[in-house]
């Protein structure tokens, strides 16, 4: 359970007005001291995020958020943050002080959950101090973290209000059991020591769940690989740096697609996302291209981000671009200067969140595409890569 990523767990954030007692609910849920409690308002200044398991909806991550009628100067930076963790929400809880009762503040959130269409439960906080105040609804419930009165019960809510819908499958869907899928994996000075990504961690995961088999080879091995199968594989699914080298070697009749082509599927951005990438026909001198990263890392002199896709998009027009890059939770709230949005394969970011960004996109008519959709149609391969996706777009 604690391995699993960010991006599959339930979203849980903790909303409310400063001293409501947000971090001392989250700590009587998670059994832990993970947030500092204080009666001094404004004790949180940062998100808290916590990851635990509430059962039966399994893996999710608590998110206690500063207080959000902080009115100093410092406070609308804190409130800026708090608008950040509303995006990735699924689940929200609302704490509302029981001795203070529903404040135009909270009332405020409430219509912005609603509008959002994140679901949320109304937690009233110091039950032992202050009992019978509200009557409560379907989602709402008293409770005390002190004395841990209805944090059984208010987990058994959580669970009920926040079960997730199944998230669409990478690639089982598309197998049966016993299919060979055959993953080209490159092992170079961006591959982490030790380990697979992301991505291809997951895949191998969902190729086992339909009962399928996966070989991984590098790209050097592949055609080697291929010829010693008894039969052709269902699938071959390559790194997007290699397709190059990949699209030349796998035959025409063996389906061949991209780990990002998943990713994008997974996250419900793959339409936009292929039609994104025929921008970057159109990007001209001086244009500007925003490149966004869901995670944070040190950047080699190779950076796929910011060195190797640069590289190809002048290549592929002929033109001298100007690029912006984000990282981690920053995206830019005002787009009106970017003329295309190239984000990564987003296996850190929740469906949630990657669903505000393609809406940002297009509220301000900003095509968005991802790294490797983009960098299969530099190399002339898209629709080859889309095809076995064709029927479920």
């Amino acid at each position: 359970m604690n391995k699993t990523p960010t991006s599959h767990r339930l979203h849980i954030g903790i909303f409310g007005r400063q001293s409501a007692g947000k971090s001392s609910l989250l700590n009587a849920i998670t059994g832990q001291d993970t947030a500092v409690v204080s009666e001094i308002k404004g004790t949180t200044t940062d998100p808290v995020f916590k990851p635990m398991e509430i059962l039966p909806i399994g893996p999710c991550v608590l998110i206690d958020t500063p207080g959000i009628d902080d009115t100093s100067e410092l406070g609308e930076k804190r409130i800026q943050r708090t608008n950040k963790i509303l995006r990735r929400t699924d689940l929200a809880l609302l704490v509302v002080d029981s001795a203070e009762g529903i404040s135009d503040y909270d009332t405020e959130l409430i219509a912005i959950f609603n509008e959002k269409n994140i679901k949320h439960i109304v937690v009233y906080t110091k039950t032992d101090l202050h009992r019978g105040l509200h009557a409560v609804a379907n989602n709402e419930i008293h409770v005390s973290s002190i004395t841990g009165e209805n944090i059984h019960e208010l987990k058994e809510k959580i669970a009920e209000i926040g079960k997730m819908d199944e998230e669409p499958k990478l690639v089982a869907d598309l197998l049966d059991e016993g299919d060979v899928v055959v993953l080209v994996v490159p092992i170079d000075s961006s591959a982490p020591k030790g380990r697979l990504i992301l991505p291809q961690q997951q895949t191998v995961r969902d190729i086992i769940d339909a009962g399928a088999v996966s070989i991984i080879c590098q790209p050097e091995q592949l055609a080697q690989t291929l010829q010693n199968l008894a039969n052709p594989p269902k699938l071959v699914i390559a790194d997007s740096q290699v397709f190059g080298m990949v699209s030349g070697i796998v035959p025409k009749e063996i389906p061949l697609t991209a780990f990002s082509i998943l990713m994008a599927r997974l996250k419900g951005v793959l339409k936009e996302a292929i039609e994104g990438a025929y921008h970057i026909d159109n990007i001209k001198n001086g244009n500007k291209i925003l490149i966004a990263e869901g995670c944070t890392h040190h950047r080699q002199c190779d950076d796929i981000g910011t060195v190797k896709i640069p590289t190809w998009i002048e290549k592929h027009t002929s033109q001298k671009p100007i690029y912006e890059f984000t990282s981690g939770g920053d995206f830019p709230d005002n787009l009106d200067d970017y003329r295309l949005i190239i984000h990564c394969g987003a296996c850190m970011q929740n469906t949630r969140e990657m669903q505000y960004r393609k809406n940002k996109a297009a509220d301000y008519d900003v095509p968005m595409t991802n790294y490797g959709i983009a960098i299969s149609h530099m190399h002339g391969i898209l629709p080859r890569i889309i095809l076995p996706f064709v029927d479920v777009l």
